[in-house]
């Protein structure tokens, strides 16, 4: 199989790592990448929000797949223009990926599928806005209604910060706050079957303890050993398969990665989010646990030929990534940094533990950060205290001026509580 990426993030990466390592991928391209996937993937230039263009880079390459790694290209329709030229391809259509897209027409299919999530408010004007912040009260969740590349969401006691963000947002989704752990569940789905992936736990706020201003995500960890041993198949049953069967209902199949951001309530499991695509950080660590061939999984999703996909298989081991920031992420990150270490992990840490990029590119024969979130490295071992530590034995060895990282991540799961 030839198979094209598209993206440059550390999802991306985490995609062409896990590809390059199937023996039936035997060309795998990505676009536009970035200075770490050019080590597993032959990198070529392209819009990734133009569909025609990356339709037209898929044929020149003669791609058997092309997967769509991040959302703004899912919503703009990529996965629309690659199927019109008849190119198998993993990623739900726009219509479909509105399920991100819109936080308002996720909450829309929620409630005719009967799915359990939190009571909410679509708002346009500054009165519907406090009618809904009065509502509920404290603390204020307040979402914008569309792509925000995870930051379009406030989470706060104080009411003049909610209130603010509201007022930022053209629409915006006011919900009650869903007390609880977090969990991230994914599936690969062709619109009819649904197969989950490993659960993880991401960590959004930058600072450790979990304070500090909301992220894209500053870690994540796999598996949950605090988590119910049926979670899975609840979660399959009461939102998975309802969701899809419901887009399927309304003409709008969902063929791709759902990803479903949950909460584990007092009152059960309530969706907070759903996502189109891969989550990053956490697909660094489910795809390290994994370890049926991925390509042909997401073909059968392509193609919708799921049913006939034997059960995945997974490591018993444990997977933790741990993200390396920027100086003054997530607000104005500064770039052009150079990146130092990275020989030294690949030299003395590896196979268990490696580096995952997200914001780098090459300069004159160096890596430099090129983003907020800069590196994801990521280790597997034998239980969560383990893979911590060959996690953060690696971060100790990267130099990076002014980076910043979180010390914490799947401390408490590995201590057990």
């Amino acid at each position: 199989m030839k198979v094209l990426v598209i993206g440059g993030g550390a999802r991306e990466h985490a995609l062409c790592r896990s590809l390059s390592l199937d023996p039936d991928v035997n060309a795998l391209y990505c676009a536009p990448g970035n200075a770490g996937i050019a080590e597993v993937a032959e990198l070529r230039p392209v819009d990734a929000l133009d569909g025609a263009a990356v339709a037209r880079l898929a044929t020149e390459l003669g791609a058997d797949l092309v997967v769509v790694g991040p959302e703004a290209p899912l919503v703009a329709g990529v996965s629309d223009a690659v199927r019109a030229a008849g190119i198998p391809v993993f990623g739900p259509s726009a219509q479909a990926a509105q399920l991100e897209g819109s936080k308002a027409f996720a909450k829309d299919v929620m409630a005719a599928a009967d799915v359990p999530t939190a009571r909410s408010y679509v708002c346009t004007t500054p009165e519907e806005v406090d009618t809904a912040l009065d509502a509920f009260g404290a603390p204020y969740v307040v979402k914008d209604d569309g792509l925000a590349a995870g930051k379009g969401v406030v989470v706060t006691e104080d009411r003049a910060v909610a209130r603010a963000h509201a007022l930022g947002c053209d629409r915006v989704v006011i919900e009650e706050y869903l007390d609880g752990p977090e969990v991230s569940l994914f599936a690969i789905t062709d619109g009819v079957t649904v197969i989950p992936l490993q659960p993880a736990q991401d960590f959004k706020r930058a600072l450790d303890g979990d304070q500090g201003p909301n992220t894209g995500g500053m870690g994540a960890y796999s598996p949950l050993p605090w988590a119910d041993p049926k979670l899975v198949d609840e979660v399959m049953e009461s939102v998975l398969q309802p969701t899809v069967d419901e887009l399927r209902h309304r003409g709008t199949p969902f063929s791709g990665l759902l990803y479903a951001g949950l909460a584990i309530t007092s009152r059960g499991v309530r969706v907070i989010e759903f996502n189109a695509r891969f989550g990053d950080p956490e697909t660094q660590v489910v795809l390290a646990r994994l370890r049926t061939p991925l390509a042909g999984v997401l073909l059968n999703a392509a193609n919708g030929t799921l049913d006939a996909q034997p059960a995945l298989r997974w490591s018993a081991d444990a997977a933790v990534t741990v993200v390396i920031a920027s100086h003054n992420y997530p607000e104005t990150p500064r770039t052009g940094d150079p990146i130092e270490g990275l020989a030294e992990v690949a030299a003395e840490d590896g196979p268990d533990a490696y580096v995952l990029h997200a914001g780098t590119r090459s300069e004159g024969g160096a890596v430099v950060s090129a983003g907020g979130r800069v590196l994801s490295v990521t280790a597997t071992g034998s239980d969560l205290a383990q893979a911590r530590e060959k996690a953060y034995k690696a971060v100790a060895r990267i130099r990076l001026d002014g980076s910043q990282h979180r010390t914490d991540i799947a401390a408490k799961a590995a201590e057990g509580r």
